[in-house]
This record gives structure tokens, sequence and C-alpha cells, in this order.
């Protein structure tokens, strides 16, 4: 080899490929800039959030073995921004010397939830009562011996509430399961936890075997959809935020993670958790760390797969608020361009981050952070987070701020001034 392209080579920068051009890929994309790197990824369309922003794409189905050659090729390693690629893909590409992060073994407990669940039991961690559905008669057992109230899910795919239906009663549970069976879907049956609150514990866990773990946070559902994640989980018990934490290292330890891992937690009404379900990638629950962590899960989940040191996982902040921009039912007249200018006139401090997605009703397009100041009041923060989010996606204030009206009444300072 010539003197010239040993020094080429040995100057070249890694490449991380990641399956998938939605968000999450488009935010590992920023956090790889800062770090001399560009993200290659497996987009299905031109128009992907992380193919619009990255020069190396490849235009693709996940489904695709080819296409997952060509996004792997020379790859120092390839990840995910979603689980939904065939176990037996990922199989052939390590037989064939692609380095997959996390490795197919590990992945499969976030593509497949009866694995999961069973490993789960095994391991001896917590999980709600659940039994594989076979026939309408096991789900009708299972909901009479489970009080008469139960979930039913597929055992792969479904997110954000998709593939989830919660039975109130045994006929119902027959019913619901034999419409799942009839269409050849795989479903299991679990008991209806009765809770206070969903938590997750966001860590990361290095090929070399470090593990990094976040503050544990309290998620906010609506309609399956999480809307607004609280770091850290406010009211919570030391002796509870250390146990989630620790759930989650030894669970990424035990399943052989690498990158990042969120395990959704279930916090009962007597202070117990329970694993509700596990991603193994960046997580809608860890988008605070972009400005309220010392690491972003993004930076994190690369230093991982890239098997670099982890970085500190530390809050910048007594308190960060996540909001998700949600697409609203009619699409605002007002350019999102013009939408953001007046956020930032009311509110300076707003983080906004947008993923470049067409407007639809429902869809997330983005996210707002808000990091809180010592002594601010949680319930301001929460609301100004969730005025933020509303105001991005609906071009109308929740609180009826009218920055035209000749009347200052009932408005602060800083409010004023904008």
């Amino acid at each position: 080899m010539p003197e010239s392209s040993r020094t080429r080579s040995a100057q070249a920068a890694p490449v991380v490929a990641m399956v998938g051009g939605g968000q999450l890929a488009r935010m590992t994309h920023q956090a790889a800039i800062a770090l001399g790197q560009s993200l290659r990824v497996l987009a299905a369309d031109a128009g992907d959030p992380a193919a619009q922003v990255s020069p190396d794409v490849v235009i693709g189905a996940h489904t695709d073995y080819d296409a997952l050659q060509r996004v792997a090729k020379d790859a120092t390693v390839l990840t995910f921004d979603h689980e939904h690629v065939p176990t037996e893909h990922l199989a052939k590409l390590v037989a064939d010397g692609v380095t997959v992060a996390p490795p197919p073994e590990a992945l499969v407990h976030a593509q497949d939830k009866l694995v999961m669940r069973t490993k789960l039991a095994a391991l001896g961690a917590p999980v709600p009562r659940f039994a594989e559905v076979t026939t309408a008669a096991v789900a009708h057992r299972f909901a009479v011996e489970a009080g008469g109230t139960a979930v039913i899910k597929t055992i792969r795919g479904g997110y954000d509430g998709r593939g989830v239906v919660l039975v109130d009663d045994p006929a119902q549970a027959r019913d619901v399961a034999q419409r799942y069976l009839a269409d050849g879907v795989p479903i299991l049956i679990e008991e209806r936890v009765v809770m206070r609150r969903e938590l997750s514990a966001l860590v990361a866990r290095s090929a070399f075997g470090q593990g990094a773990a976040w503050p544990v946070v309290q998620t906010v559902q609506r309609d399956g959809i999480c809307v607004e994640v609280i770091a850290p989980a406010p009211e919570l018990s030391e002796g509870t935020a250390a146990a989630a934490a620790q759930l989650g290292l030894r669970l990424a330890h035990e399943l052989g993670v690498v990158g990042v891992l969120a395990v959704e937690l279930f916090e009962t009404l007597d202070g117990a958790i329970l694993v509700n379900e596990l991603a193994m990638r960046p997580h809608n629950s860890g988008h605070w760390t972009m400005d309220g962590s010392v690491t972003s899960q993004f930076e994190q989940h690369l230093r991982a797969v890239l098997d670099y040191p982890l970085g500190d996982t530390a809050a910048l902040a007594p308190t960060t608020v996540m909001a998700n921009v949600l697409g609203a039912p009619q699409i605002p007249a007002m350019s999102v361009d013009e939408r953001i200018h007046h956020l930032f006139a009311r509110m300076p401090e707003a983080k906004v981050h947008l993923y470049g997605k067409a407007e639809r009703p429902g869809r997330k397009l983005g996210h707002v952070n808000l990091v809180g100041r010592p002594g601010e009041d949680l319930r301001d923060l929460r609301e100004r987070a969730e005025r933020a989010a509303h105001w991005l996606s609906h071009a109308e204030w929740t609180d009826g701020w009218d920055p035209h009206a000749g009347d200052d009444a009932g408005r602060t300072d800083e409010e004023k001034q904008a």
C-alpha cells in the first residue's frame, strides 16, 4: 500500500451505519458531527428526517437483506433507530463479519415481547403476570384469573400504543384474542397493572462492558403516546431510583446490550416497580438529555457502539422537562418558521428540536426541552413546556395569551419585554 493510502486509512473516522432514517437517526447524526463523523443511514425515503441531513444515505427497506448489506458495507458498526429488522437478517450479517450493536441475540428481547417476558422472568426481574395466547380460551381463562381486566399485546411490532388492547372483562379478552389469532397475529396477555405512574430507566453499555445510567425519569402518556418526560422523576425515593437504575444496568449486562437501553417501568401504588417494555436504541424518554445532561443519549449511543469510554450522565439542572410536539388535528395556517419566531420571543429559554417531518394529526414532529432553575416550581415548568409544545403544533397559546393585545394585565415582565 502506498504511504499516502496508509496515512489516509489511519486518519479515517469510524463509520457508524444506522438502520432507519427517522428522528432518532437524525439526532444521532447531530451527535456524530461533534465527533468528527457522519452517520450513514438506511432510509426508506430521501425525505426521511435523517436522510435530509446525512450525506451518506442508502435508500431501501429494513426488511431487504441486500439493502442491509449495502448500508453495512465497510462500516465500523451497524446499529438501529428502531427494532424491526428481521432477526434472521441480522444473524446473517454477523456471520458475514458485520459488527452489529446491539447484537441480534440481545435485540430480540426488544423485538419479541414473549421472548423478553420469558427471559426477564427467568432472570428474576419484576414483570407483570403474562401468558402466551394460543387459543381464545387461554385469553378468557387468564382474564378470569386476573380479576377480569387484562392487556393483550401483539408479540412483535407495535409502538406508541399500537398493538396493545386493554380489555375490561373475560368475554372481551376472548373476542379480541380470537380476532388477532384469526389474522395469524401472535399475541400474549398480561395482567393490567394498577399503577401510580410510568417511569423509565435509561442506561448505556459499551462493547467493553462499561455501564452508565442517567437519572430515572417519569413519563406521561396520552392515548398510548408519550407526551411529557420529567427528569428526574419527582418524589421518587432514593432507594427506588437506585433500584431502577441498577435493574437497567443489570439487564443491559445480562442481555448483552451494546448501546443505549431504555427500560420502561410501572411504579405500583405500593412503590414497587415492574418492567413494561425494553428499547435498545435512543428513546423518547431520553430526549431531555440533549439539554439537561452532561452527555446526551445520542452521543452516548455512539460512544457505546464504537466502544469509546462512556460519558458523564449527571443532570445539569434540578429538573428538565421534555414535551413532545404532536401534530394538531388541523394544520395551522401559520408557518412553522413563524411559530418558532413567536415562541422564542415569548420563551427565549425554550430549546426546540424539530424533526423535519410533514405535519399530520398526532405525528411526533419534534420536542421542546425546558431546563429548570434552582428553586423553580415544577408545576410552572411543566405548564410552560406543555404550552411551548402546544404552540408549536397548534399555533395557539393554552393560556390565551395574545401578543398583539394592548392590555399587559396578567403578563410577566419577561413577557412584556418580548
